[in-house]
């Protein structure tokens, strides 16, 4: 499940990539596929040995094409080990809403890309987010959880204020804003929930099948509920 389109994310040979907070991978995953060269970033060094494992099974499988490389680095986003203007491409997928000192990471981006570069920066929409904050207090006061809740607005604000130029922006993930919302109100850890359960069984069926009624019903879902919005913005040259 992709939150970044790479249409406006251009990736490929050549092309180093940071996968910044990348959790369990995904994003990391289609960067190699696509044949580019990929660090996997995290501070939870035991997700990143599954991310590494992956990246293993991947080259096993014959899945990365020649050339491209992937490695996982294990650090802090706001002290990030990479040299300045190292990077021409970064993701920040879900990430800036856990940080306390949000703009002390989108520094640390605008750092380590290169003059030119593009990155894509996504965080949950206000919409969905503030429901799910009313819902469930658990939601959002949990070790790790999320701090705040941007608007589109703030973010944009934020990264022009750090030195980026403001590109497009879309929404993603329609269909998961009601499954959030639905274990917000039976209680956020309830995994067990008959309705949590019988909609988490019917988006793993869209991962895993994509049938076109379900790509129509998120496609007209996005810009009303998506659960996440994505900001693309470049580093000036």
């Amino acid at each position: 499940m992709l939150t970044v389109d790479f249409g406006r994310l251009p990736v490929g040979p050549g092309t180093r990539v940071l996968d910044l907070g990348c959790g369990g991978g995904r994003h990391a995953f289609e960067v190699l596929r696509r044949g580019a060269d990929v660090v996997a970033f995290d501070m939870d060094a035991e997700e990143l040995k599954g991310v590494a494992t992956m990246f293993a099974a991947m080259e096993q499988a014959g899945e990365v094409p020649d050339e491209a490389t992937a490695e996982t680095v294990t650090g802090d986003a706001l002290d990030m080990p990479f040299e300045d203007a190292s990077f021409d491409r970064v993701i920040a997928a879900e990430v800036l809403e856990h940080i306390p000192d949000d703009m002390a990471a989108m520094r640390e981006i605008f750092r380590v890309l290169k003059p030119g570069g593009l990155a894509a920066v996504t965080v949950p929409s206000f919409l969905p987010e503030r429901i799910c904050w009313a819902l469930d207090e658990d939601y959002h006061t949990a070790p790790g959880g999320h701090v705040r809740i941007y608007t589109l607005a703030e973010l944009g604000a934020k990264l022009k204020a750090t030195g980026f130029v403001i590109g497009p922006h879309h929404h993603a993930h329609g269909l998961h804003a009601p499954y959030w919302w639905i274990k917000c109100a039976v209680g956020v850890n309830n995994d067990d929930h008959p309705l949590a359960k019988a909609y988490h069984e019917i988006l793993v069926w869209d991962i895993m099948k994509r049938p076109a009624a379900t790509r129509i019903a998120e496609a007209l879902l996005n810009p009303l509920i998506g659960k996440s919005v994505v900001l693309y913005v470049r580093k000036p040259a």
